[in-house]
């Protein structure tokens, strides 16, 4: 394993939110496949004054009024979703992987370079006009974040914001979820 260094380290809240981030990324080769580099995030969320910056980097973006509830995506958008909601004193609601929902759920499938998946949200979660930042850890491709936002809008909730740790721009999710705004604290 190897640490995300970059002395250029960019992202779309400055280079110094961006060097942060980069600092506590662990390069995890063939994970969880050969010839990937998983981008582990897990020091960045064990390290307290590090997520504090970053948790309060996300509210300060996106302003303390600026939305009305925080969806994470499973399952390590949760841990930042939890995290920035609280320190905005707003709600939090989880979206799912297919069946781990207990109620009436409003779900999207998707394409993945492997396969398809399922995403669910609960048909209750937002009332109307509902004002919803959405965070998750990584952009990638682009296409889970995109379900999600698809999936929050048909629930009845209006997308303020997207905001990702980290941003893997090679792989064009930016573009694919135009003309919705990313934000993004560091992109590769």
């Amino acid at each position: 394993m190897t640490e995300t260094h970059s002395t250029a380290a960019r992202g779309d809240s400055g280079p110094e939110a961006a060097r942060l981030v980069a600092s506590r990324v662990l390069d995890v080769p063939d994970f969880p496949k050969p010839g990937v580099m998983f981008k582990d995030l897990m020091p960045l969320f064990a390290d307290a004054k590090a997520f504090r910056e970053v948790v309060d980097g996300i509210v300060a973006h996106h302003g303390r009024d600026g939305f009305d509830v925080v969806v994470g995506i499973e399952a390590r958008g949760f841990v930042v979703a939890a995290a920035v909601a609280y320190a905005a004193g707003v709600g939090v609601v989880p979206v799912r992987k297919a069946g781990k929902l207990p109620r009436p759920a409003h779900s999207v499938s998707y394409a993945l370079e492997y396969g398809e998946a399922t995403l669910e949200v609960h048909e209750d979660a937002f009332t109307a006009g509902h004002r919803v930042l959405v965070v998750d850890d990584v952009l990638a491709t682009g296409g889970t974040a995109e379900a999600t936002l698809d999936l929050v809008e048909r629930a009845g909730g209006t997308v303020t914001g997207f905001t990702v740790l980290l941003e893997l721009g090679f792989l064009g999710g930016r573009e694919r979820l135009a003309p919705r705004p990313v934000h993004a604290l560091l992109t590769v």
